[in-house]
């Protein structure tokens, strides 16, 4: 499945919510998550533009799929299916 390209940071907020992720702190335009869902904090800035930039999207996925040991064609769908 492709990323979408018309996702806002918002709404990735709440997405990534799924996945135990809950802003901790916003610093300008910057959103700062963490999630404690495998037992070690890990931490995602998103910047908050509506819509987010295709690369930066796709880095933040990577990263969540990383920490989370799963692939990012598996987060992508379970996002935005």
């Amino acid at each position: 499945m492709r990323i979408p390209r018309d996702i806002d940071a918002n709404h990735l907020v709440n997405l990534l919510g799924r996945y135990g992720y809950e802003v901790t702190r916003q610093t300008g335009s910057h959103i700062r998550l963490t999630s404690k869902i495998c037992g070690e904090e890990h931490h995602v800035t998103i910047p908050n533009h509506n819509p987010l930039r295709i690369g930066t999207l796709s880095s933040i996925l990577n990263d969540v799929a990383k920490f989370l040991n799963v692939g990012k064609d598996k987060i992508v769908n379970e996002l935005f299916s």
